[in-house]
């Protein structure tokens, strides 16, 4: 096989996000062999190039790079089961958190495989899109990643983040836990406008812009966390953040509105606020978070 050839791959898993992965692969002209619990579902890949192992052991056995992209790491662990991995590539794009990518990437070098660990950032129909912007977080084994950088970055980009196995996961999670926040302030910023005469497709354009416009505070938040100085460049400080919450909470009271998805953090502030930090950031508010 020469460089040029597109490397044969197994794919274990292919339900909605297994399905789009094998799918770019057959597009890009790498032979695929495919394997499901219920195999039904991979029949469809059949009719598209794949070829349909009745085993995940005999799959394994098909390809030295193996891609598993399952429910959870429990189904990971039972389909992997029994099979013989010596010798191959184990890419774990199942979702999972950061001590559960570490305990699979030893699990799997215990039986003779390297491993890397992925997260996935991106929906199916992103998936062999490259206009879509997707990518998906690697690490473990830096040799793994970087013989196979160029297939893996087929189905979407590939990003290393280092060897420590759990670091995919814990980007991901991050991200996702990012993501979740800024989600809830948009629908509590919806729900305060709805019984008014205001066209939600009409707000919209405001929140995209204002988020956009906020979100590269994250690098001063950033320096200040590097730094341990959370009074760095501070331009609205803690004390004055607490006394604003106010006028928040009760407009959300005037409007109808529940403010339970804003006071969790606001209570966090507060604490902060009275442990004698009043002219910080709210960076702060993450010496809160940290439990032993």
């Amino acid at each position: 096989m020469t460089d040029n050839t597109p490397s044969p791959i197994t794919v274990l898993g292919t339900g909605a996000m297994g399905a789009a992965l094998a799918r770019a692969w057959l597009a890009a002209g790498h032979p695929v062999t495919v394997w499901n619990r219920t195999p039904a579902r991979a029949e469809a890949l059949a009719a598209e190039g794949a070829t349909v192992a009745d085993s995940a052991a005999r799959a394994v056995a098909a390809n030295r790079l193996v891609v598993v992209c399952l429910l959870d790491d429990a189904s990971v662990g039972e389909a992997l089961a029994g099979t013989d991995l010596a010798g191959r590539d184990l890419v774990n794009l199942t979702t999972g958190t950061p001590a559960q990518g570490r305990s699979r990437a030893a699990w799997a070098e215990a039986r003779g495989a390297r491993f890397v660990d992925g997260g996935i950032m991106a929906v199916p129909p992103m998936i062999g899109a490259p206009e879509s912007g997707g990518y998906v977080f690697y690490s473990g084994s830096a040799d793994l990643f970087e013989e196979h950088r160029e297939t893996l970055t087929v189905p979407a980009g590939a990003v290393y983040v280092g060897a420590d196995a759990g670091f995919a996961a814990l980007h991901d999670v991050a991200l996702l836990s990012a993501m979740n926040g800024m989600f809830a302030g948009i629908l509590h910023a919806f729900a305060l406008i709805r019984r008014e005469d205001i066209a939600p497709s009409d707000f919209a354009p405001l929140l995209v812009s204002w988020l956009g416009a906020m979100a590269p505070m994250a690098h001063q938040a950033a320096a200040q966390l590097e730094s341990g100085d959370y009074g760095k460049g501070v331009v609205s400080n803690l004390a004055m953040q607490v006394a604003g919450n106010a006028t928040l909470v009760r407009t959300a009271r005037e409007q109808g509105v529940s403010p339970e998805l804003l006071t969790p953090w606001m209570a966090l502030m507060e604490r902060r606020l009275a442990d004698g930090h009043g002219e910080e950031d709210t960076t702060g508010v993450v010496e809160l978070l940290a439990r032993p």
